[in-house]
């Protein structure tokens, strides 16, 4: 009896450090319901807006042009440019996931080096409408396709290539990185509506949530 009682004891006993440990498995692996740990940066003059420049509401988008999710959301995000930039500023901020994928930095960096000739958004367009060819590419392979895509938008060439290959559009490039990380980003793509991250699950919640604050402000 005395047995008996020291078995079930024992099989009680496991059976709470199991559910214990499953529940706090549970617990550290869930996604935090909360904004992100950080500050976004504010936004500054120099950055690669579409919309309202003197607007007080800021959409910014943490992005990379080799990420598929990315390149999906990139048809709402332009409705949604075409429906409110005249109320808004629209905010383009790099965070290239490079150890996943390998051409990203390099793509941000060929639409930083088309932006020193206005060619941003041009480029932007082209690196996105083309994902699916490039991001298959060695680097040499890709950095040939961003070339063509210099050439295509009448660049000089020249400039664009020591452009691409500069220190500070490197830098322009981590800087974008380093303030979404700073801002708690760990994923692309990432919004903030005026300094709030947000998640919107389809174009009508992205509608919703730009109205609401549009008439906040007025």
């Amino acid at each position: 009896m005395q047995n008996d009682s020291k078995r079930l004891f024992f099989w009680f006993v496991s059976a709470l450090v199991v559910v214990g440990g499953f529940l706090a498995l549970i617990f550290l692996s869930s996604p935090s319901s909360g904004g992100p740990t950080g500050t976004l940066d504010p936004v500054t003059p120099d950055e690669w807006w579409r919309g309202n420049e003197k607007s007080t509401i800021y959409l910014v988008e943490y992005s990379d042009f080799q990420c598929p999710a990315c390149a999906s959301r990139e048809p709402i995000v332009e409705d949604i440019i075409q429906e409110f930039g005249e109320h808004i500023k629209f905010v383009y901020r790099h965070f290239p996931l490079r150890s996943i994928h390998a051409n990203a930095q390099a793509a941000a960096e060929a639409a930083e080096a088309a932006g020193l000739q206005g060619k941003f958004w041009e480029m932007h367009d082209l690196i996105f409408k083309n994902q699916t060819t490039w991001e298959k590419q060695t680097g040499s392979e890709a950095a040939t396709s961003f070339s063509g895509y210099a050439l295509e938008l009448g660049l000089d060439i020249d400039q664009f290539l020591d452009d691409a290959a500069s220190n500070s559009v490197e830098k322009a490039v981590d800087e974008d990185y380093d303030s979404g990380t700073r801002a708690g980003v760990n994923s692309t793509p990432t919004f903030f509506l005026n300094g709030e991250k947000i998640n919107p699950g389809s174009y009508e919640e992205f509608r919703t949530l730009i109205r609401q604050t549009i008439e906040a402000a007025a």
